[in-house]
C-alpha cells in the first residue's frame, strides 16, 4: 500500500486543495480530465455513500485504463437510482445484470474481449453486499476460483436498502433492520453470523484483495490502480455508509466512514495472492461508541439504561480487528 505523501493541515477554511498541487500529485477527483463515469442527475439519496463510493471507484479505473473499461452491475440500489429507464448517469459502458449473476457475466464479457483479441479493455463487476455477500457469492466464488481477468468491487452498506432495509450477511451484530428484532433482551442483528468477504476472498489466493473506505479517497485510488495494473481475479469492498438505511444525517456520511475505521470497526488493508501486503495504521484510535452513537440503528443501545455489556462486544471486535491486521502499527 502505498502512503499518503500528500497532506494539509488546516483549520477554518476550505480554500487550500488539489489545485495547489502539481497535476501529476492530484487524486483523479481533482483532476479537470477526469471521466465522470457515474454523472451527475442520478436519484441516490442525500449524503449516499455508494455513490460517491462508485464514482471514485470507476473514475480511477477509467485512468488506470485509459478508458478502455466496461462494467457490469448487479441489481441494487446502483442500478436503480442510476439508470431510471430510459435515462442512465453512466458515461461508459454499462451492462445490468441479475441481482446474483455479475461476476459470472462480467467472467463472459472478459473472455469475449479476449477472444476478440481486445485485451487492453478491461472488465469491472459491481454489487452491493446483498448481491456480493448473500445472493451473488456463488459466482464470485467461482470467478476466483477460476482467476478470471476481472475486478470486482462490493460497495458494503451493511444491507438491503433498496428493498427496505433488510439484514444481509455484511449487516453487523446489534444493527436494527426491518427483518431483525426490534424489541426483548437483544434487539438487533444477533452476534456470530455473517462473513466477512475480503477474508474469504484471501482464501482463494487471488492475485489481490484490498478493502477501501470513501473516507480515504487517496487510499481508495491508489487501490484500483494497484488491481487493475494486475491480471486475473481481483476483489475491491469499498465501505459506503447509507445515512436512510442507518438513520444517520446525510452531512455525516464522510465522518462515519472514517470512524468506523479509527475504531478499528472496518481494517484497511490490502493483500497479494492470500498474504497481507499493506495496511492503514490507525492515528488516532477512538471508542466505537463514537461511531454507533450517530446512527439511529444502535439507538436502543443508548437508552435510558446504555446496553453496556453489548456494546463491549462491538469493541471486542474492534479490538480484534486491530490486533489481527496490525492498524496499531504493530506486526501482523
Amino acid at each position: 500500500m502505498e502512503p499518503q505523501i500528500i497532506k494539509f493541515y488546516q483549520t477554518g477554511s476550505f480554500a487550500v486543495g488539489n489545485r495547489l498541487l502539481d497535476d501529476s500529485q492530484r487524486s483523479v477527483q481533482a483532476d479537470m480530465r477526469r471521466s465522470n463515469s457515474l454523472n451527475s442527475g442520478h436519484r441516490a439519496c442525500q449524503g449516499c455513500g455508494e455513490a460517491l463510493g462508485a464514482r471514485y471507484a470507476i473514475d480511477a479505473a477509467m485512468q488506470a485504463t485509459k478508458n478502455q473499461l466496461i462494467a457490469v452491475n448487479a441489481t441494487g440500489c446502483l442500478e436503480v437510482f442510476s439508470t431510471p429507464y430510459p435515462e442512465t448517469s453512466w458515461q461508459l459502458p454499462w451492462i445490468h445484470s441479475l441481482f446474483g449473476n455479475a461476476a459470472a457475466v462480467a467472467t463472459g464479457v472478459a473472455a469475449a474481449m479476449r477472444v476478440k483479441g481486445r485485451e487492453e479493455v478491461r472488465v469491472i463487476a459491481q454489487g452491493g453486499d446483498g448481491g456480493t455477500t448473500d445472493i451473488g457469492f456463488g459466482c464470485l466464488s467461482g470467478m476466483f476460483e477460476r482467476n478470471d481477468d476481472v475486478l470486482y468491487i462490493c460497495y458494503d452498506n451493511e444491507g438491503y436498502m433498496n428493498t427496505g432495509v433488510q439484514r444481509s450477511s455484511a449487516t453487523p451484530p446489534a444493527a436494527r433492520t426491518s427483518t431483525t428484532a426490534t424489541l426483548g433482551a437483544d434487539p438487533g442483528n444477533v452476534f456470530g453470523q455473517g462473513k466477512f468477504v475480503p477474508a474469504i476472498a484471501m482464501a482463494h489466493e487471488i492475485p489481490y484483495v484490498a478493502t477501501a473506505s470513501v473516507a480515504y479517497l487517496r487510499d481508495l485510488e491508489a487501490k484500483v490502480h494497484r488491481a487493475m495494473s494486475l491480471r486475473g481475479a481481483r476483489y475491491l469492498h469499498i465501505f459506503v455508509p447509507c445515512p436512510l438505511g442507518w438513520g444517520a444525517a446525510s452531512e455525516d456520511t464522510i465522518r462515519l466512514a472514517r470512524l468506523v475505521v479509527e475504531t478499528g470497526l472496518f481494517p484497511l488493508f490490502e493483500a497479494e495472492h492470500g498474504e497481507v501486503t499493506g495496511r492503514y495504521h490507525i492515528r488516532n484510535r477512538v471508542p466505537v461508541e463514537e461511531y454507533l452513537k450517530l446512527q439511529k440503528r444502535y439507538a436502543h443501545l443508548f437508552g435510558k439504561r446504555p446496553a453496556v455489556d453489548t456494546i463491549g462486544r462491538i469493541q471486542a471486535m474492534a479490538d480484534r480487528n486491530i490486533r489481527r491486521y496490525g492498524l496499531l502499527g504493530e506486526e501482523a
